[in-house]
């Protein structure tokens, strides 16, 4: 049961693609975000916060952003085509939600535990977070 939500802003490094995300978080257990060790992740250094697609809106800089895809073409790499900046991006293991990089908040929630997530062996461990962009009733 989800209790609480608070809304997050964040964005680029130049300031040019700005978004606004709801955290939702269920009261006594920690926030997680997850350390993924793939390929892209591990070399951008994204830390990963799944909201639900409702939950995710980005307030500025649409035509300031690029796409980069691979491999399966699923996920939707965004990034600031000013800076380089990836702040968000439409994830493969949950295509009906976003992912926004706890490093981009202006102010990350307090208390956010960060997991790793082993990327490497995705086939094997994407399951675990399909759920994150489920929004679930209050």
């Amino acid at each position: 049961m989800v209790d609480t939500k608070a809304a997050v802003e964040g964005g680029c490094h130049c300031g040019a693609v700005r978004f606004r995300a709801v955290i939702a978080r269920t009261p006594g257990a920690p926030l997680v975000a997850h350390a993924c060790n793939c390929s892209i992740c591990r070399m951008v250094g994204f830390e990963h916060l799944i909201v639900a697609a409702d939950d995710f809106e980005l307030l500025r800089g649409e035509a300031d952003l690029s796409c980069y895809t691979f491999n399966t073409g699923v996920a939707r790499h965004y990034f600031c085509r000013h800076c380089g900046v990836k702040s968000f991006y439409i994830p493969r293991s949950n295509p009906d939600g976003y992912s926004v990089n706890l490093r981009c908040l202006d102010t990350p929630p307090e208390g956010v535990e960060v997991e790793p997530f082993d990327g490497q062996n995705w086939e094997a461990h994407a399951g675990a977070l399909a759920h994150l962009s489920k929004q679930e009733d209050h």
